[in-house]
C-alpha cells in the first residue's frame, strides 16, 4: 500500500493557498526543476553562479516580485512571494540568495526610500535582470553591529565622496549597481547614516571576489572598495537617515529567507525519502528501518512547523501586521530547522552523501552561511530575547 504522506505537505497546505498563489509556486517549481537543478552541480563545482539564469528569473516576474506593477514587477501578494523564495532555494540558497539581494535589498530600498527618477531609472532594468544590484552594509569588522560601520560620505561640490570597504557582499563583482550605507556624521553616530545609490562602474568603485568560501559557491560573494568615489547629490536616496532604512531592508530579505530554508529543507527530505525507498540492506529497503525512520519522522515535522511559520508569517505580511520580531523568529527557527535536516539527510545518505550529484551535503553546507547572514542565529535570538523580556542584552 502507498504511503498517504509521501510528499513534504503533511497538513494540506496546498488547501490554504488560492488558485493564483499555487499557480506561481508551481510555474517556478517547473522552471527550477528544468533550469537550476541541470546546472546547478557545476555551478557548485566550479564556484560560479549561473548568469544566464538572471534575464530568465526577470522574464517570470521572479524579481522584486512583491514590488509594484507600475516599475516593471510583477506586484504579488507577499505568500506568493514566499513561495518563488521557497521554490528557488529548493534549487539552491546561491540562486535565492540572487533573488533576495535584487529584490528585497536592492528594489525595496530604491522603491521605499528612492526619489522618482531613481525608481524610473533602476526598477524596471533590475526587474528585468538586465541589471544587477547588490547591498553594501557590511563592513570587514561591522556585521552584527552595522551601527559601527565607518563608511563615510563627505560632502563635496559636486555632492558627495564615498570612501570604505563593504564585505560579503553578494552579487558585488556583477553588480551594476550598488546601494551603499554610509556615515555622514561622526563615527558611530548612527543618525547620520544614509544610503545612496552608486553605479559601479564610478571611477574608484572595485569588486573583488571572496577567495576561500567553502560555503554558497554557486554565489557571487565580493569585497566593495570605495577610494574616493564621487557621486552627485541625486544619488542620495531621500528617505533615508539613520540605521531604520537598512534594517527595514533586512526585515524584507529576512522574510524570503524564512521562506527560501524551507525549501532546502525540503530538497533534502524528498532526496533522503527517495533514496531510503531505493537503498537495500540487510535484505530490505532502509526506509523500513527504525533508524532511518526516525529521521525522516524528524525531518517532515520540521518542515511543517517550518512551512506552517512561514505561511502564517506571510498572511501577516499582507495583512501589514508583521513585526520584524515575528520576522526573526521566523528566520531562526525555519534556518536551524533546515540545517538539521540537511545533516541528518546527509548522513541517511551514507557514503554517496558526500557526492555532488546528491543535493543534501550542497544544500548543508550552503545554510550555514544562511544561519549567519541577514542576523546571525544569536542575534536573532538577542531580539527575541528582547521582544520578550523588554531587556536587550547587546
Amino acid at each position: 500500500m502507498a504511503p498517504k504522506f509521501k510528499g513534504v505537505d503533511f497538513y494540506d497546505l496546498d488547501s490554504l493557498f488560492s488558485d493564483e498563489e499555487r499557480m506561481i509556486r508551481d510555474t517556478i517549481r517547473g522552471w527550477v526543476d528544468e533550469r537550476v537543478l541541470p546546472v546547478i552541480e557545476e555551478a557548485y563545482i566550479g564556484r560560479h553562479f549561473p548568469r544566464e539564469l538572471a534575464t530568465e528569473m526577470g522574464e517570470l516576474g521572479m524579481l522584486g516580485a512583491n514590488l509594484p506593477e507600475e516599475y516593471g514587477c510583477a506586484g504579488l501578494n507577499n505568500v506568493s512571494y514566499g513561495l518563488i523564495m521557497q521554490e528557488l532555494e529548493r534549487g539552491d540558497s546561491g540562486i535565492r540568495s540572487f533573488a533576495s539581494v535584487q529584490g528585497a535589498l536592492v528594489m525595496y530600498p530604491i522603491h521605499a526610500f528612492g526619489s522618482e527618477e531613481h525608481k524610473e531609472t533602476w526598477l524596471p532594468a533590475l526587474a528585468s535582470g538586465e541589471k544587477i544590484g547588490c547591498f553594501g552594509l557590511t563592513e570587514p569588522d561591522y556585521g552584527s553591529n552595522p551601527g559601527g560601520m565607518i563608511t563615510t560620505a563627505r560632502r563635496s561640490d559636486a555632492g558627495w565622496v564615498l570612501n570604505g570597504t563593504k564585505m560579503w557582499i553578494t552579487n558585488g563583482s556583477m553588480a551594476d549597481v550598488a546601494i551603499i550605507w554610509a556615515q555622514t556624521g561622526e563615527i558611530g553616530d548612527t543618525k547620520g547614516i544614509r544610503g545612496f545609490v552608486v553605479p559601479t562602474d564610478t571611477p574608484g568603485f572595485t569588486a573583488r571576489d571572496q577567495k576561500g568560501k567553502l560555503s554558497l559557491l554557486a554565489s557571487d560573494t565580493s569585497e566593495l572598495h570605495l577610494e574616493d568615489v564621487e557621486v552627485p547629490e541625486s544619488a542620495l536616496l531621500p528617505e533615508t537617515r539613520g540605521l531604520k532604512g537598512p534594517l527595514m531592508c533586512l526585515t524584507q530579505a529576512r522574510y524570503g529567507i524564512a521562506w527560501g530554508a524551507v525549501g532546502a529543507a525540503m530538497a533534502c527530505y524528498v532526496e533522503a525519502l527517495e533514496y531510503a525507498g531505493e537503498r537495500v540492506m540487510f535484505d530490505g529497503p532502509i526506509a523500513g528501518k527504525q533508524i532511518q525512520q526516525g529521521r525522516l519522522a524528524d525531518m517532515v515535522t520540521g518542515i511543517t512547523q517550518g512551512q506552517l511559520m512561514a505561511y502564517h508569517l506571510g498572511r501577516m505580511k499582507d495583512e501589514g501586521t508583521m513585526t520584524p520580531q515575528q520576522v526573526s523568529m521566523a528566520k531562526r527557527a525555519n534556518v536551524d530547522m533546515a540545517c538539521e535536516v540537511a545533516r541528518e539527510a546527509r548522513r541517511l545518505l551514507g557514503g554517496n552523501g558526500i557526492l555532488v550529484e546528491y543535493s543534501a551535503m550542497r544544500h548543508m553546507a550552503n545554510l550555514e552561511s544562511v544561519y549567519t547572514y541577514e542576523g546571525t542565529h544569536d542575534i536573532h535570538g538577542l531580539i527575541l530575547g528582547q521582544a520578550v523580556t523588554g531587556l536587550a542584552a547587546y
